[in-house]
């Protein structure tokens, strides 16, 4: 009994020495590491953690992958970059379920929840270190200002206050209610999404004996590719259970219509999503934390919460680069090889699967060495393009909010330099894509360009910047 005493004594004090060290890394990670340094660690332990794990599991070949493309191929699943070193048909069942999880886990909205428990955190912390009370009690002592919020990544919270308007303790309280909620609606969006997601892809590969037989081919199994599948789509990565991509799919357009929406979901178009949530749980819950985070996004500092006008823009600015790739690699590659073997509906879904993923998600449905210079010239500037990306104009506020302006029509229409020399290789190869493909050695996309820029396109340019 004696020794059992101890133990239990000694253990009790490790229980209370742990939490201590673990608040100490915590808050000295808060307020002396800069984020970038944060999120460097994290992937990098994530990346190791998922080389290890791919280590000691066996493939499903024979023949192991080496060490550095297992790492390589780790690195590429927790930073959702879809640069594949080895097969995917190589790896074994327990395997593909590990990059699954690394590709969740390393998803842009995911990490920004972790960014928002952070910040929590962070800002219950500054405010305890100023009251001895409870911060968020309704006794409490009006808390000072803290010239040094936090700033996260994507996240920040303003760095001062007006004297006349410090904050009192309703206002951090209201403050902390609002980043709680908001990591509950990101983790309830982020897993429902991706449930509905997962059991409709499967629905579907039962009931279609053609895409059923494919994975029997294959010898994968029906629910590690559905949610392999949406949770790659979901966190724009962009890997695929089979070595082909979707291309093995391409007949299957309820497939691909059911994988489609998670492009959208995940990347361009989840701020909107997001804000239309937030509005239906406020109407339905009527909390003031949710009227809050719809009114004063930018004092919470989530970058992905954006304004109703703006979400309005990106829609629209989403739909028109949508349509815009879609006309041109209908007018492009309709009647090519590429399109050979297919009807007229299944040419129009894999063609808006294509370009719908040729943006961010990386997913093919056709083979992208089979496709026009032209093409590949459009799907390079989609992708140089950031998510959010608007060409309709916004209001701008700057940082202490006294000074505003509108971009008018012809700021928004006037694009930059690269933008226009883009444009021009395009119409370029659009017009001598029959010498494209047969005098290759003389016509190509490189040539090409180095022609148009010693043409003297860079003076059009200089004459729109006067124009400006």
């Amino acid at each position: 009994m004696a020794n059992f005493a101890n133990f239990t004594q000694k253990h009790h004090r490790l229980w209370r020495f742990f939490p201590h060290k673990l608040r100490f890394l915590l808050c000295f990670l808060a307020f002396h590491v800069h984020p970038f340094f944060i999120q460097l660690c994290y992937f990098g332990i994530l990346s190791l953690f998922g080389y290890l794990a791919l280590k000691n599991s066996n493939p499903r070949t024979p023949v192991r992958p080496n060490d550095f493309d297992l790492f390589y191929t780790s690195v590429s699943a927790s930073t959702v970059s879809s640069m594949a070193a080895v097969e995917m048909e190589v790896f074994s069942n327990s395997q593909l379920i590990l990059l699954t999880f690394l590709m969740f886990f390393g998803g842009e909205v995911f990490t920004s929840m972790l960014d928002l428990l952070f910040v929590r955190y962070k800002l219950t912390q500054s405010v305890k270190n100023r009251d001895s009370t409870n911060p968020f009690s309704p006794t409490a002592e009006k808390p000072p200002v803290h010239d040094n919020h936090v700033e996260l990544g994507l996240i920040s919270i303003p760095h001062s206050q007006p004297e006349n308007q410090k904050p009192s303790n309703d206002s951090y309280r209201l403050k902390y209610n609002c980043l709680t909620y908001l990591i509950f609606v990101v983790l309830g969006y982020l897993v429902v999404v991706q449930l509905v997601g997962f059991s409709l892809v499967s629905l579907y590969m039962i009931l279609v004996p053609s895409a059923t037989q494919v994975l029997k081919n294959k010898d994968i199994k029906i629910a590690t590719f559905s949610l392999f599948t949406i949770v790659s789509t979901f966190a724009s990565c962009g890997f695929v259970p089979t070595n082909e991509n979707m291309m093995v799919f391409k007949k299957n357009s309820g497939l691909l219509l059911l994988i489609l929406p998670q492009v959208f979901l995940g990347n361009t178009l989840y701020p909107p999503c997001l804000r239309v949530v937030i509005m239906g749980l406020r109407k339905v819950s009527r909390r003031e934390e949710f009227s809050y985070l719809l009114k004063n996004f930018k004092d919470i500092g989530y970058d992905h919460m954006l304004s109703g006008l703006r979400c309005c823009y990106l829609i629209a600015t989403v739909l028109f680069l949508n349509v815009i790739q879609f006309m041109i690699f209908w007018s492009m590659e309709w009647k090519t090889k590429t399109m050979e073997g297919l009807n007229f509906y299944e040419k129009v879904v894999g063609s808006l699967f294509q370009v719908t993923n040729a943006r961010h998600a990386g997913e093919s449905v056709f083979d992208l060495s089979s496709l026009s210079s032209a093409i590949l010239v459009v799907f390079v500037v989609m992708m140089y393009l950031p998510s959010y990306t608007t060409f309709l104009p916004v209001m701008e506020e700057e940082e202490d909010d006294a000074k505003r302006k509108r971009k008018n029509a012809v700021e928004c229409v006037v694009f930059s330099q690269l933008s226009y020399l883009a444009i021009f290789i395009i119409l370029v190869c659009m017009t001598e894509s029959k010498s494209l493909k047969d005098d290759p050695l003389n016509f190509n996309v490189l040539s090409i360009t180095l022609e148009i820029i010693r043409q003297g396109i860079l003076n059009f340019l200089s004459f729109c910047n006067i124009l400006r």
